[in-house]
């Protein structure tokens, strides 16, 4: 990962190959100087707006200009992203403008050494934002380049992002959780981007053993046989399929302070043809990440125990490979559920919610105060929400919106759906407790009425669960923009750990009467 520091230089001192700016953009269609940029532009002679409108720059989000300082400034050049319209006087630019905008500028700049950052981080959240934008924009996933490895730019090197006072505690605890949460989106991106001949299920539960070693997770791995006898036959069910076993992968963090538990479930299909119900080609292309779920699952949990957080998490993974065959699970077959209900499999390619199913019904087993699950569950997903935005559904009205309300401060596009109570008659079997396949129309909600059917009790009430469905955020197939690279994302790890951070400091209350 890029290296990040906290430094006091004047933007103009600085050595560095490039200094970041900010412009907003003006009344009149021409760039406006953001804060942080004043000092570059005094070196400049206060020519640099002149010479950004003639280059075409008018301060719109997403864009950057590079202005070569021709020797008046300590770095050879400056880069002006823009930052889009300006807020109200007074007010600061919003937490995700300075992440995309820094994360654009850091994507331009890739194979520079080092880059300064001056957009005027007087706030800690600012400091946060700003250090994620960079270091979520450097990444770069080059594990499998060769002989064209040469053509393609690293990524840059090392970032100082310009503070008054590099030494202030709060300065550098903001900037060390940054890189705690950026590491575990890092470590997500990699797993989603790594080809299924290399990430089968026993080889993520490998890395989810050798990950909790090192931050010191408890860790639990089942494997076929474990799960066969245990009654596991939504992740037995959709595995046996495939040569390569399924797994189910327990994580816990515990902490002594900790007065609430937060159980986190992610699906880990590591490849989905569809099965039997055999996906076109072209959609298949990307189904290495139906993963991302679990990998988020798992990279949250360890960014969690890096920064210590007061409670108490569990992390279930239930991990399969979804594969055509003469074992292959057929449509009209009927498995039993960990805990006893049974689903007829009327499409194998609905295979998602079935793994979920038991991890669900098994988490539920702790009485946890709060379940959330992430999966890349359905197309339906990208029909209703588009590829860049979450949807959230849940049991509970008031975790619905504080699910929504933690990834927007996490920077994490997420939208509340409801689950009709209507749509759960169109899953019942004629000879099981509940098809996996229901109304055709509205699948993501769908999906979420028949995970709702695995979610235990508490107290004689429903353990409050949110869902949240990952398909479109989880794998970008366009170009990479802001921060978000193509192909994996990472998607709701950062919304898991500041839920698990909500629910730590208070601010998640759940079922209050």
């Amino acid at each position: 990962m890029t290296a990040i520091a906290l430094a006091a230089d004047a933007a103009h001192q600085i050595k560095a190959d490039a200094v970041i700016i900010g412009v907003a953009a003006g009344p009149d269609g021409r760039p406006v100087l953001a804060p942080g940029s004043h000092d570059i532009n005094t070196a400049l002679g206060r020519r640099l707006v002149a010479a950004l409108v003639n280059l075409g720059a008018t301060g719109a989000a997403g864009e950057t200009h590079a202005v070569t300082t021709l020797g008046a400034t300590a770095a050879p050049m400056v880069v002006a992203v823009g930052l889009g319209t300006p807020p109200r006087r007074g007010q600061p630019f919003a937490a995700e403008t300075l992440r995309r905008a820094t994360g654009e500028a850091l994507r331009s700049l890739a194979g520079n050494r080092k880059v300064a950052i001056s957009l005027g981080t007087t706030t800690d959240e600012a400091l946060s934002a700003v250090a994620e934008g960079a270091l979520l924009g450097a990444y770069s996933y080059r594990q499998y380049r060769n002989a064209s490895l040469d053509a393609h730019r690293p990524p840059v090197g090392s970032v100082a992002i310009l503070v008054d006072d590099p030494k202030s505690k709060t300065a550098k605890q903001a900037l060390a959780r940054a890189e705690i949460i950026c590491a575990a989106v890092y470590a997500a991106r990699d797993l989603v981007n790594t080809p299924p001949s290399d990430l089968h299920p026993r080889e993520f539960a490998d890395f989810a053993t050798s990950e909790a070693g090192r931050v010191g997770l408890d860790i639990e791995v089942l494997d076929e046989k474990a799960l066969k006898k245990a009654g596991y036959g939504g992740i037995i069910g959709v595995g046996q399929g495939s040569v390569n076993p399924p797994r189910l992968v327990r994580l816990a963090y515990t902490h002594p302070k900790a007065t609430k538990t937060l159980a986190l479930v992610g699906k880990g299909i590591t490849f989905d043809s569809g099965g039997l119900s055999l996906k076109p080609a072209a959609p298949m292309e990307w189904m290495k990440s139906d993963m991302g779920g679990a990998a988020a699952v798992l990279c949250a949990m360890v960014a969690i125990a890096r920064l210590k957080l007061a409670v108490n998490v569990t992390g279930w993974a239930p991990l399969a490979e979804n594969m055509p065959s003469g074992t292959a699970q057929r449509p009209s077959d009927v498995l039993t559920i960990y805990g006893g209900k049974t689903v007829e499999v009327l499409n194998t390619d609905a295979e998602g919610r079935l793994v979920l199913a038991d991890a669900l019904a098994r988490a539920s087993e702790e009485l946890p105060d709060v379940i959330v699950d992430a999966a890349t569950l359905t197309g339906a997903q990208l029909v209703a929400l588009g590829t860049h935005t979450a949807g959230i559904m849940a049991n509970d009205d008031d975790l619905r919106a504080a699910v929504a309300d933690a990834a927007t401060r996490a920077g994490e596009q997420m939208w509340p759906m409801p689950i009709p109570p209507e749509l759960r008659k169109s899953l019942d079997s004629p000879i099981a407790d509940i098809a996996n396949i229901g109304e055709p129309f509205g699948g993501m909600l769908v999906a979420a009425s028949f995970l709702s059917d695995f979610v235990g009790k508490r107290d004689g009430e429903p353990i409050p669960w949110a869902h949240l469905d990952i398909a479109g955020p989880a794998f970008n197939q366009a170009d990479a923009y802001g921060y978000t690279p193509k192909g994996g994302t990472g998607a709701a790890v950062r919304t898991f750990v500041q839920l698990a951070d909500d629910l730590a400091a208070g601010r998640l209350v759940v079922g209050a009467a």
